[in-house]
């Protein structure tokens, strides 16, 4: 995506390998430090292939982990500044109601890193929000600092100012190959750069790329169903005043969770997903699946009848999405064991866009030797051991 006057130059302070939302940042805080960065993404811009395409992502207060919940005011303070750069509406404040068992601990730690005391329970949260009907005895939380992020924007919103601050954007180029030293060659199907830091934020194609440095990361790429259900009766009163998000914490019926957003992308469709899916090669992620080959569907469907009543319960419109989860569900950000001027950010386990601008202020960090600004205990290499060897 380099301008048609802008000469190919081949060394750089940093390169950034992927251009989804946390390599996005990520490039755009170095540029901001005033580094000469390129930033390579091996698909033509704009794109469906990874995990940061659609229209609409949840972005909460809320997180049971206090390490992320620290993160969060910070995180909300860089998307109003892109907007502010950019002129671009990013979020709309929706709240977001979280559904669980009365005492269920995340439920509970979500409720203490939002210090309410407020818990709704099914007469009254079907009074606040009429589409909803919890089951008996569970309860709902209510984020109300919670909305949407306009996620397509917002890609286009980072990587703009990326390229206003000096930044080059090179899509279409795929990386073939990385050799590591004091100055890192990375060949692409273009060209050849080197500069004397890297960072990795491939996605699902991260794990591939470490195992030609000699890392075996714990890595799963998930294909997820994106699915969008319909109003029974289009503008109904009843859903209408379902303008939250949700998220569910430990349901029986949804062990990995089910969350939902209003009608934004689609009208009259409401985005009700499982936040779980199949393993996946990310080379095939765009390869039909057959229905038989997707329970998600049918716990999604069974959901719905009993906790949205005023939706259909087979999905209007299905896309796909991929996740890359670590065993844990936290993030690696970190740099390589034996090469510490290559810089990893992957796992984002289908919950890292709304944390972006802080993922990407926190590898800025760590490629350029800053002390992190936030605690990095949770997202260290060196908490799955055998990693190196094993590779």
């Amino acid at each position: 995506m380099a301008a048609p006057s802008q000469p190919q130059k081949s060394t750089y302070d940093v390169i950034v390998i992927g251009a989804g939302i946390q390599g996005s940042f990520t490039a755009y805080h170095l540029a901001q430090r005033h580094k000469d960065t390129l930033l390579l993404e091996q698909f033509l811009l704009p794109h469906s292939r990874g995990s940061s395409h659609g229209q609409s992502r949840i972005i909460r207060s809320a997180y049971p982990q206090e390490y992320y919940s620290r993160m969060m005011p910070e995180s909300f303070r860089l998307w109003q500044q892109l907007e502010a750069e950019t002129g671009t509406t990013l979020y709309r404040q929706t709240g977001l109601v979280l559904l669980g068992p009365p005492g269920e601990p995340e439920l509970e730690a979500c409720r203490k890193s939002l210090g309410v005391d407020e818990v709704l329970d099914a007469a009254a949260l079907a009074q606040r929000f009429p589409g909803f009907r919890l089951q008996a005895g569970q309860v709902a939380v209510l984020d109300s600092t919670a909305g949407v992020l306009f996620a397509d924007r917002a890609l286009r919103a980072v990587q703009e100012v990326f390229r206003r601050h000096g930044g080059t954007l090179r899509d279409g180029e795929k990386v073939l190959r990385i050799e590591p030293g004091a100055t890192v060659t990375v060949t692409t199907s273009s060209g050849v750069y080197k500069a004397p830091r890297l960072i990795i934020t491939a996605g699902p194609w991260t794990g591939a790329f470490m195992e030609q440095l000699g890392l075996r990361l714990p890595l799963q790429p998930l294909r997820i169903d994106v699915c969008y259900w319909r109003e029974k009766q289009p503008g109904s009163a009843g859903l209408g005043s379902v303008t939250p998000c949700f998220l569910t914490l430990g349901l029986s019926q949804a062990p990995h969770g089910i969350y939902g957003l209003p009608s934004i992308e689609y009208p009259g469709l409401m985005k009700v997903c499982h936040h779980h899916g199949s393993p996946t090669d990310p080379e095939k992620r765009d390869q039909a699946t057959s229905s038989a080959l997707r329970p998600d569907i049918a716990v999604l469907s069974s959901f719905i009848s009993s906790y949205l009543p005023g939706l259909e319960t087979q999905p209007a419109v299905m896309e796909t999405c991929l996740y890359t989860n670590t065993p844990d569900e936290d993030f690696i950000l970190d740099r390589h064991p034996k090469f510490s001027n290559i810089v990893i950010g992957a796992g984002f386990s289908g919950h890292g866009f709304k944390l972006a601008p802080v993922v990407g202020k926190l590898l800025c960090e760590l490629s350029l030797g800053k002390e992190p600004s936030h605690d990095m205990a949770h997202f260290a290499i060196t908490r799955f051991p055998g990693v190196l060897g094993a590779a």
